[in-house]
């Protein structure tokens, strides 16, 4: 069975939510992040850096968010066949990692970045429900993710973009982001 190693309070809530709804079993083992049992041996093993969240399958050992979910995605079927669909989720998945958290969460970036962000993104769920269309996608999760941390961590005022104001609001309500990032906070 699948390992998903994570803390409290971290980016394993994301992991978990998306194998929550791709409802794959797996195991949930809540470091303690304070004692620094994500430094002791036994885990550096599996992330030599010592962050969460890493999973275990089998005897393949990954870390980083998003090369996770890309994994999972691929893994379970989620991924299109086509290159360039498939470049696409890629392209969000580092987007919200490299781009979306750091231009939201950085306190120096905010300002500038946040309408520069928040403005397209806004404009593309006025469209459609979801980054891609009209189903939920691994995007979503990464996507949705950092931007479901902006009203629990941030307490932003986001009523400029009432289509990603909705999104959130539908991502949270998710059955399965309940039981990952939902359990979280």
């Amino acid at each position: 069975m699948l390992k998903l190693y994570g803390g409290a309070r971290s980016r394993a809530s994301i992991v978990q939510w998306y194998l929550e709804e791709l409802g794959e079993p797996y195991e949930f083992i809540l470091l303690d992040m304070q004692s620094g049992e994500h430094q002791q041996p036994e885990f550096l093993e599996i992330n030599p850096i010592g962050k969460v969240p890493a999973i275990v399958d089998g005897d393949f050992k990954l870390w980083e968010s998003g090369a996770i979910l890309m994994y999972l995605a691929d893994k379970y079927g989620k991924l299109p066949a086509a290159l360039e669909a498939k470049s696409t989720i890629i392209q969000w998945i580092l987007f919200a990692n490299a781009t979306l958290g750091p231009g939201i969460f950085v306190e120096a970036n905010r300002e500038r970045e946040m309408p520069k962000l928040m403005m397209p993104l806004n404009q593309i769920l006025e469209k459609q429900p979801f980054l891609l269309g009209d189903e939920l996608s691994v995007a979503d999760v990464a996507v949705g993710s950092i931007l479901a941390y902006i009203p629990m961590m941030l307490k932003l005022d986001l009523s400029e973009y009432p289509a990603v104001v909705d999104y959130i609001k539908r991502l949270s309500e998710r059955p399965a982001f309940q039981k990952g990032i939902g359990a979280r906070r």
